[in-house]
């Protein structure tokens, strides 16, 4: 079992910066792939990136490409999401998400085991 706990979120400006963390327990972090999720009010929850066990592999939501950058730090069990260049769209509730494969980057939610309460993230006009 793992639990993940979100924190960083809150109000930003458009055109603002913003870094998300998402610390998991248990010993098993660097096994699992990762994932960022969020969902806007009244939509449903989307992808927004993945990342692969080592760091190595990323991948990106078109609507975040070149703006968010998504990565990993195995020894302090933590993914973040470096949100640059906000735009108020990418307001929404962000959620962690973790699968225990590893093998692909996942960007459908039900492939992942584990996720965290969520976040919000508002971004102000």
């Amino acid at each position: 079992q793992v639990q993940l706990v979100e924190s960083g979120g809150g109000l930003v400006q458009a055109g603002g910066s913003q870094r998300l963390s998402c610390a998991a327990s248990g010993r098993s972090f660097s096994t699992y792939g990762m994932g960022w999720f969020r969902q806007a009010p009244g939509k449903e929850p989307e992808f927004v990136a993945s990342i692969s066990r080592s760091g190595g592999g990323t991948r990106y939501a078109d609507s975040v490409k070149g703006r968010y950058t998504i990565s990993r730090d195995n020894d302090k069990n933590t993914v973040y999401l470096q949100m640059n260049s906000l735009k108020p769209e990418d307001t929404g509730v962000y959620y962690c998400a973790a699968e225990k494969s590893g093998r692909y980057l996942y960007t459908n939610q039900n492939d992942y085991d584990y996720w965290g309460q969520g976040i919000q993230v508002t971004v102000s006009s």
